[in-house]
């Protein structure tokens, strides 16, 4: 009987620190979690947003900054937490060469916790990040060899 009622204290315990760290993650954000996302979604947005014909045409890299925002803002709301809010700036976005610096404010949910124990609390945390697309315009195909022959 006694072995039982330790198994459910057990049990009681661990529901309950699941239970806590749930809510506090609502109220929680890293700005290294942050970082990474943005950092990730930057990139594939600025590589998608790429004008391959004037590519094709110049050799120069040119993105489109409608597409690249558009693009960023999906790729962004497809990833985030819902119960979080976030604000999006747009700051410099450059077609040629193709740059871009954006900055995200994280808004946590509100609480009630702490000193002000009536007042209602929120938190931002900034993330901005700048992003340059480049390549190596000096790149010669024919100087590596065939592709295909092994010696």
């Amino acid at each position: 009987m006694k072995e039982s009622i330790w198994g459910y204290w057990i049990i009681v315990l661990g529901i309950s620190v699941i239970s806590i760290m749930t809510v506090l993650q609502n109220y929680t954000t890293t700005g290294e979690q942050d970082y990474v996302l943005i950092k990730n979604v930057m990139e594939a947005s600025m590589s998608e947003s790429v004008d391959y014909g004037f590519y094709r045409d110049t050799g120069q890299l040119k993105m489109n900054a409608e597409k690249f925002k558009e693009n960023f803002i999906r790729r962004f709301a497809q990833n985030v937490n819902i119960t979080k809010t976030y604000d999006i700036k747009f700051y410099d976005v450059y077609e040629l060469p193709p740059a871009a610096s954006v900055e995200i404010l994280t808004k946590t949910n509100k609480t009630s916790w702490g000193t002000n124990a009536g007042a209602a609390e929120e938190a931002d945390v900034p993330t901005r990040l700048t992003g340059i697309l480049y390549t190596d315009t000096n790149f010669d195909p024919t100087s590596y060899g065939t592709v295909g022959t092994y010696e």
